[in-house]
């Protein structure tokens, strides 16, 4: 039986929302960042109707820290992005090397998993619920879980679909419409652990139309057809994210172990960063995902340490450090980041390696 999240904007909006995405496609969209007028468009208020601008605890990392401008890539300047992260529930945009855009998601966990579509509205995951926000803040939907269950993450399929994993006993993969909010479907998934956060943080739809999920304490990588059968399982250490690459190979992050391993076909590891491997003082506290760049680069994102350490770094195949981040004047820790101006879009599973 179809359900519907609970959608902000009704039925009028929702179709406008769709004729929307449907128009940016005429103007010849060719990456995200071409979206990014619309984030500072006269219309956008400083504070959304649907912000909660109450975010909780002091935040001791907080400080006048900005990145050493003799440190390699620019800075913010380097490029148009999305950033989260877990210990600071606020949505950054960040354009020209200045955060051009905010929005705030009130306290408790914890933001995890963003995508901008190609209308430019934002899909994320904030642990106890998720949502879709227009580029004016206005929250279309937002699908609130039960008690004693969490999202970690999400992610479109088509310019219609979005795939959503509820951590839950039992575990369930939610398909909605995430114009209208229609739930399609929903299919258990089963996790064998002790707490529903532990059960996973992240999973990915492949261009060949397959799952993989992260089993966290289960310390597996396992690829799923969309009728959830397994078709493949990578035993690792309590795997955070696991990213289809475009010569079919994955990328998996392991924060326990403080690094990224990129494994073919065979599950033979065929190359690998650890944090140890990143000199001093750019060294990364930890990692938790990773974005693998069209020039072959790979940005490693981290919480920072409380304040101690840099949050973004770039490395080449040969580990050399290009970009660093370590902002924590403008920007508070980082899980996730989107970079808005490779090809591609969201909605085309991978066309982004993130």
């Amino acid at each position: 039986m179809m359900k519907n999240i609970c959608c902000k904007l009704g039925v009028a909006a929702c179709v406008a929302a769709m004729m929307a995405s449907c128009s940016t496609e005429t103007k010849k969209v060719e990456t995200l960042a071409d979206l990014l007028p619309l984030y500072t468009a006269e219309n956008v208020p400083a504070d959304g109707p649907y912000e909660d601008l109450n975010l909780g605890d002091h935040f001791g990392w907080m400080s006048d820290k900005v990145t050493d401008p003799s440190w390699p890539g620019e800075g913010l300047a380097r490029y148009p992005m999305i950033y989260i992260g877990e210990g600071y529930n606020r949505i950054f945009i960040v354009d020209q090397g200045k955060v051009i855009w905010k929005y705030d998601t009130g306290p408790g966990n914890e933001l995890d998993d963003i995508w901008m579509l190609k209308n430019g509205d934002l899909l994320f995951t904030r642990m106890s619920w998720a949502a879709k926000v227009t580029p004016d803040k206005k929250e279309v939907w937002r699908y609130n879980c039960k008690e004693g269950e969490e999202i970690h993450t999400m992610q479109p399929i088509g310019d219609d679909l979005c795939l959503m994993l509820i951590n839950a006993f039992p575990a369930r993969f939610v398909m909605f419409n995430h114009n209208t909010g229609e739930i399609l479907w929903e299919k258990e998934i089963n996790f064998e652990v002790g707490s529903t956060h532990v059960q996973s943080r992240r999973f990915r739809v492949t261009k060949d139309n397959t799952i993989l999920l992260c089993h966290l304490d289960e310390h597996k990588v396992v690829e799923y057809d969309m009728d959830l059968n397994p078709l493949r399982t990578i035993n690792v250490n309590k795997p955070w994210a696991a990213i289809p690459l475009e010569n079919g190979n994955i990328l998996i992050t392991l924060e326990n172990e403080k690094r990224t391993i990129e494994v073919d076909k065979n599950d033979n590891v065929v190359w690998e960063i650890s944090l140890e491997d990143i000199p001093e003082p750019y060294r990364l506290a930890d990692c938790q995902s990773v974005c693998r760049l069209q020039n072959g680069n790979t940005i490693l994102c981290s919480r920072g340490g409380g304040g101690r350490t840099p949050q973004l770094v770039e490395v080449t195949p040969d580990k050399e450090v290009v970009w660093v981040v370590n902002d924590w004047k403008n920007l508070g820790p980082a899980t996730s980041v989107q970079i808005l101006n490779e090809k591609g879009f969201s909605e085309n599973p991978g066309e982004l390696t993130r």
